[in-house]
């Protein structure tokens, strides 16, 4: 079956999330949302999924607040960051580009990155751009660091980092190469890539999502994407919302 580039960076993620209790999604990341809902469906209604912004998907009724909460007391599991910018270093800017006091360029700014960072056992980075801008030697602005002194107390951080090109894993402070996906390779990854990383002598192609994983993302997950990203389950799925009424 043929797929769409969403649909396999969706199903990398949802592997990445394992066997965990309890995934969150934050604003503007559909494909994670679709990676979480579609983790819970392979086992069948774990982990429990919180959407933000979806009355259907979320426990809570006080928005980003109470999300920061049940991290902060050790509730959630997974979470999902990026950035404008991300380094080597696992740190993401979402603050701005150039100098602080007169930037090139103004991110929405960080709103709970840091905490969030912190306190969630894993942490997933996505970025659907894999350039030199945007994946860089050092952030021009820390928003959240990906690693901390010894002597800091910290349950979460990156884990892996999942591009438009390839997937990456974070370890020792450091990304190393895992895979990459189809229609890529290893030479491309390096060119579009600003900072260093590790990578086996022979990189393996991402797996391409399976015919039953692309039927329950179509048939299964895309009617309740439509509820939070109406314009993502059109025109990555076909579906409008009218499904996710039904």
């Amino acid at each position: 079956m043929n797929f769409r580039d969403e649909e396999l960076l969706a199903d990398v993620i949802a592997r990445l999330i394992g066997d965990v209790r309890h995934v969150a999604v934050g604003n503007a990341s559909p494909i994670p949302a679709t990676a979480a809902l579609l983790a819970r469906e392979r086992g069948h209604g774990r982990p429990y999924v919180s959407l933000l912004g979806s009355p259907k998907h979320t426990f809570w009724t006080d928005g980003g607040r109470e999300l920061f909460d049940c991290a902060g007391q050790g509730r959630i599991d997974v979470f999902f960051l990026s950035g404008g910018q991300i380094d080597g270093h696992g740190n993401i800017n979402l603050v701005s580009i150039g100098d602080y006091a007169h930037p090139k360029v103004r991110f929405p700014g960080s709103f709970g990155s840091a905490h969030l960072y912190y306190v969630v056992p894993k942490v997933i980075l996505f970025r659907t751009e894999h350039s030199r801008r945007t994946l860089v030697p050092d952030v021009d602005f820390i928003s959240a660091p990906g690693a901390s002194e010894p002597n800091v107390f910290r349950t979460g951080g990156p884990i892996a980092l999942v591009t438009n090109r390839c997937l990456f894993s974070f370890a020792d402070g450091r990304f190393r190469l895992e895979s990459v996906h189809p229609g890529h390779t290893v030479e491309e990854v390096v060119e579009n890539t600003g900072f260093d990383f590790e990578r086996p002598a022979q990189v393996p192609e991402t797996p391409a999502p399976s015919p039953e994983t692309l039927t329950l993302m179509r048939e299964t997950v895309a009617p309740q994407l439509a509820e939070v990203y109406p314009q993502f389950a059109a025109q990555v799925f076909g579906v409008g919302q009218a499904a996710f009424a039904r």
